[in-house]
């Protein structure tokens, strides 16, 4: 079973592969849009901005692989930024993404008064519940108010809310695990969150991706 993980300068790509070999499942770190399309499952992982990074998946091409790829109905998983891109858009730069699931992606925006001690910032870093509004076959060893390990600013937004599987209260109720047919993706960094964030990694390792 061939398993990649996409490679556009998003970085945090060797703390995935070693969460995956942690699970028993080899990955390869590959940059190669032909690599992405002839896999059997897909990681999309990323930090940073996502300016540059739309930027660097359309430079190499990968931007179509992975579009192709959802299309073969094969699994595909996204983490953070990952999660961000397989949107419509978003508010970061004002930049079009792969239109994989119908949304946006918007920016924390807090006016002081969220939290009585006013210490909600952005970024939101750190540990926190997810909340699951409806099961998913990579969630089979999670259970609503397990905690995951987050650093991001922006979060997605889809428009259709059977595509949203879990939430997180920061300020505000937002997205942090979407999926849509053979695509999953989380906000939250799984490899960075412990036996919850590994059971998920397992779980996509024998996942057929079917939502159900």
């Amino acid at each position: 079973m061939a398993v990649v993980i996409v490679d556009y300068n998003a970085g945090n790509l060797g703390s995935v592969q070693r969460a995956c070999r942690q699970v028993g499942m080899e990955a390869e770190i590959t940059a190669s849009p032909e690599a992405v399309v002839a896999a059997d499952r897909v990681i999309f992982p990323g930090v940073g901005a996502a300016t540059s990074a739309v930027d660097t998946l359309r430079e190499r091409g990968l931007d179509e692989a992975l579009i192709r790829f959802y299309e073969s109905g094969k699994p595909l998983l996204g983490i953070c930024l990952g999660s961000q891109i397989v949107m419509d858009h978003t508010e970061e730069g004002d930049k079009d993404c792969l239109g994989l699931i119908k949304g946006v992606v918007r920016r924390f925006e807090f006016s002081g008064n969220e939290s009585a001690d006013n210490r909600l910032k952005v970024p939101h870093m750190g540990w926190n519940e997810v909340h699951i509004v409806q099961p998913h076959p990579l969630f089979k060893s999670i259970s609503s108010g397990d905690e995951f390990y987050f650093v991001h600013s922006y979060y997605a937004c889809p428009v259709n809310e059977n595509e949203i599987y879990g939430i997180t209260d920061y300020g505000t109720n937002f997205c942090s695990a979407l999926g849509k047919d053979n695509l999953f993706a989380t906000q939250f960094h799984m490899e960075k969150s412990g036996r919850f964030g590994l059971s998920i990694l397992a779980e996509f390792s024998t996942w057929d991706g079917s939502s159900s």
